[in-house]
């Protein structure tokens, strides 16, 4: 039987896990948004779809370069998982 420790620690890895995950991703958004917004102030061009196509573009493309990084983060922490139990 698990102890509340246990469960605590598995839910503090889990959100851990998570973060890690998807930082990469959110930052490659938000350093695309801050180049674009820099551009748009720059040309005084303020269209809402030349800021959000190209974020989610490269949002898209740095989590299928990604992938292998977090499928393996992914096995790594199952694998924790089952040994715990």
């Amino acid at each position: 039987m698990m102890h509340d420790f246990t469960v605590l620690d598995i839910v503090r890895d889990a959100l851990l896990i998570t973060l890690k995950i998807s930082m990469p991703i959110l930052l490659a958004g938000v350093v695309v948004g801050l180049v674009i917004s820099i551009f748009q102030s720059v040309t005084q061009i303020q269209d809402q779809a030349l800021t959000f196509v190209p974020k989610i573009v490269v949002m898209i493309l740095a989590a299928i370069v990604l992938i292998p990084w977090i499928v393996e983060r992914l096995v790594q922490f199952t694998q924790e998982m089952f040994v715990l139990m």
